[in-house]
C-alpha cells in the first residue's frame, strides 16, 4: 500500500505549512510579503482540494511520528497551452511545490509524491512538465528524468 494520497480539504493548513518550509528553504525570510499569505490562501485552496477533477492536484505523505500532521508534500496544474510539435494538445503539467518536512526527510517521501503527480500529469494528456529546482532537489528531478532547460523565463508583478 502506497503511503501517498491525495491532499484532502481538512489538509489545507499542512499544505500551506510545507509550502512555507519550501518557500523558507529558497528565500530564507519567507519571501517578500509573507506576513499573512497563509490565512488569505486557506479559503481558495480548500476549495481547491475539494474539487477531484480540475486542473490541480496536492499529494502528500502523512507524518508518521505526528498524527495530524503532513511529512511531504508535491503540488501542481495542468495548464493548456497552443499545441507544438512534440505537445500537439498543448497540456503541460507544472509542479510548483515540492516540501518535506526537515524531520521526515531522506525517506524517500517527496519521490513517492512526485511518482504519484507524474501519473497524474499522464492521466490528463501532459505532454511535458515543467518546474524550477533547487541544487539541492536537482538529483531528484534528474533521477526522474529531468533535464536543464536554457530558462528564457522573465516575470512581471501586477
Amino acid at each position: 500500500m502506497s503511503l501517498v494520497r491525495r491532499a484532502r480539504p481538512d489538509d489545507a493548513g499542512e499544505v500551506l505549512r510545507l509550502r512555507q518550509i519550501m518557500i523558507d528553504s529558497l528565500w530564507g525570510d519567507g519571501g517578500a510579503g509573507a506576513a499573512g499569505w497563509q490565512a488569505e490562501s486557506l479559503p481558495e485552496l480548500r476549495e481547491r482540494l475539494a474539487k477531484e477533477e480540475g486542473d490541480f492536484a496536492a499529494f502528500v505523505v502523512d507524518h508518521p511520528d505526528r498524527p495530524g500532521s503532513l511529512a511531504a508534500l508535491v503540488a501542481g496544474t495542468v495548464e493548456y497551452r497552443i499545441g507544438k510539435p512534440g505537445n500537439p494538445h498543448g497540456r503541460v503539467g507544472y509542479v510548483f511545490s515540492v516540501a518535506t518536512d526537515p524531520d521526515a526527510r531522506r525517506r524517500g517521501y517527496a519521490r513517492a509524491c512526485m511518482e504519484e503527480l507524474l501519473a497524474w500529469f499522464r492521466a490528463r494528456g501532459a505532454g511535458h512538465v515543467l518546474l524550477n529546482a533547487s541544487p539541492e532537489a536537482e538529483p531528484l528531478y534528474t533521477a526522474l528524468g529531468f533535464t536543464r532547460d536554457p530558462d528564457p523565463s522573465m516575470r512581471l508583478s501586477l
